[in-house]
């Protein structure tokens, strides 16, 4: 029998952590909701301590998700070990993560503590955490670059102190590998007591190891592995929930280990997340990229036609790609209209489907056919989960090589109705400018992605955005036949959640936007 790894997704602490994936309270629950499905062991909500909405993000999720253990991250200090509680508590099974560095260069120069402080602190954490919560995960951070026999005396003690999972964090992806593996195994035979807890691995990807390193440490004893979906996370990103999993799916003659996952729910999790925080994946990523089942070489295309399994490890349906040909048209009703985003994994609120279709209707007027990628492209476009203080009410622009590109634009409120008109560089920045101007939000556009979802001259576009505000990035997606349109909705898309994470309204020029919030100044952890 398949020995069974634990896996605890951390997408929505750490993976959030990246530059520019901040989520709201909404749609971190929305994420939460789906790794409940996904079947994940564990989810690390937040940072309870960081920020009032991080505080709120995690409460939210203790309370309305159910089956996985919901978790936050604690620094060893009580003040992080109470906010953690207050926000866990509610939780089917509460679960709190406390930590502390452990390498000689962090105690020296950022804790400015000597080895036996840091053990006293890390204990008198755990206990803390032990007499509040009955799941207690301790981390030794940076422990790749830590003394081996500190950490099996920390580790020791903690466990002595109530610990119920402890964990070996590669904080900056220093490690490989063979040397990794070696690692675990010698904490799991030196460390006393190691055989009554979960021991656990948490790897970064600054070497691009960070999913090989959590393999080694599987085959070497580790019972957890601590991931996000499409390898988010700060830096270089964490260990891939879904190259573990699928890893240890695939090749199960080899590690003979197994994971609890659903994995026909991967991909649906894969493209939320990246809707949500506006990370695209990339064409050539594992299991879920683009073309992870493309095949355009025609020995490959003529293999595969003849047996997939010549030039495919694994099929498209194990991971919840959809396959369905159904094709959708203005023509269609609302019902089929949700029964097949029902079939593709999506379960809208009565709200946001009668958004959803709204904007199906307006495509499938300049479509002829509406097909499955367009369906995911319309949903992640409206998935913002985002309230529209500005909404999109008309637009014209006017380009060419010799003409100064120029466009007007037209924005709603809840009371009013503003137009503006610019020039720019080119129609998308005469259409951006003229944003700036009726919102009167100064931003600057850190990237500009754009992509057709399917083939043909009505193929929808998509459009992705990050822009800085403040000091503060967002991302923004719009979906459109028209590429300036889809542009516009992007850019928008973006400027509602500027004023979503802003303070109560007041006058800016001639439309009330909320004034800006100031960053919290509590540290955040890679751990």
């Amino acid at each position: 029998m398949s020995r069974m790894i634990r896996i605890f997704d951390t997408t929505l602490r750490d993976g959030e952590q990246a530059a520019g994936n901040s989520l709201n309270v909404e749609e971190k629950l929305e994420i939460a909701k789906q790794l409940a499905k996904l079947n994940v062991d564990v989810i690390e909500a937040g940072f309870a301590v960081v920020s009032p909405g991080d505080f709120a993000g995690v409460e939210t999720i203790a309370k309305q998700v159910k089956g996985p253990a919901i978790c936050s991250l604690a620094r060893a200090v009580p003040g992080d070990i109470e906010r953690a509680w207050e926000a866990v508590k509610a939780a089917e099974r509460p679960y709190i993560h406390t930590f502390i560095a452990t390498s000689d260069i962090h105690m020296k120069y950022k804790l400015k503590k000597e080895p036996d402080q840091v053990i006293d602190m890390a204990v008198q954490a755990v206990k803390m955490a032990r007499n509040l919560c009955p799941e207690v995960e301790f981390s030794a951070e940076d422990a790749t670059r830590s003394d081996w026999d500190f950490l099996c005396r920390i580790f020791a003690e903690v466990i002595k102190a109530g610990a119920t999972v402890i964990n070996v964090p590669d904080t900056v992806g220093y490690s490989i590998p063979e040397e990794f593996g070696r690692l675990i195994k010698y904490v799991k035979e030196n460390t006393p007591g190691m055989e009554k807890v979960i021991l656990s691995v948490h790897c970064h990807n600054d070497l691009g190891m960070a999913v090989a390193n959590s393999l080694a440490a599987v085959m070497n004893g580790a019972d957890q592995v601590e991931c996000t979906i499409n390898g988010l996370g700060e830096r270089a990103g964490n260990a891939a929930l879904e190259e573990i999993v699928m890893a240890l799916r695939t090749r199960k003659e080899f590690f003979n280990y197994d994971t609890a996952i659903r994995t026909e729910r991967i991909y649906r999790c894969s493209t939320l997340v990246s809707a949500l925080t506006g990370s695209i994946v990339q064409k050539n990523k594992a299991i879920v990229g683009e073309n992870a089942f493309a095949h355009e070489a025609g020995i490959h295309q003529d293999g595969v036609l003849k047996n997939r399994l010549t030039y495919e490890i694994m099929t498209p349906e194990s991971i919840g790609v959809p396959t369905s040909r159904l094709v959708l048209g203005k023509h269609s009703g609302r019902h089929a209209f949700s029964g097949r985003l029902e079939e593709m994994g999506y379960h809208l609120s009565a709200e946001d489907l009668q958004k959803a279709y709204e904007r199906f209707l307006e495509v499938a007027d300049k479509k002829k056919e509406v097909t499955d990628q367009d369906l995911e492209a319309l949903v992640r476009g409206e998935l913002s989960l985002v309230d529209d203080y500005f909404s999109l009410d008309y637009f014209h622009v006017a380009s060419g090589n010799k003409t100064i590109p120029t466009a007007t634009v037209r924005l709603k409120t809840k009371d009013q109705v503003i137009q503006e008109a610019a020039c720019g560089d080119g129609p998308v920045d005469a259409v951006y400018k003229a944003m700036e101007r009726i919102t009167g939000i100064q931003i600057k556009l850190k990237e500009y992605n754009i992509k057709a979802v399917t083939g043909g001259k009505d193929a929808l576009g998509e459009v992705s955005v990050r822009v800085q505000a403040n000091g503060h990035t967002f991302s923004g997606r719009g979906v459109s036949t028209d590429i300036i349109e889809a542009s516009a909705r992007a850019y928008l898309n973006a400027v509602n959640r500027i004023i979503r994470y802003r303070t109560p309204v007041e006058q800016h020029g001639k439309t009330a936007v909320p004034p800006a919030t100031a960053s919290p100044s509590t540290p955040t952890s890679s751990v």
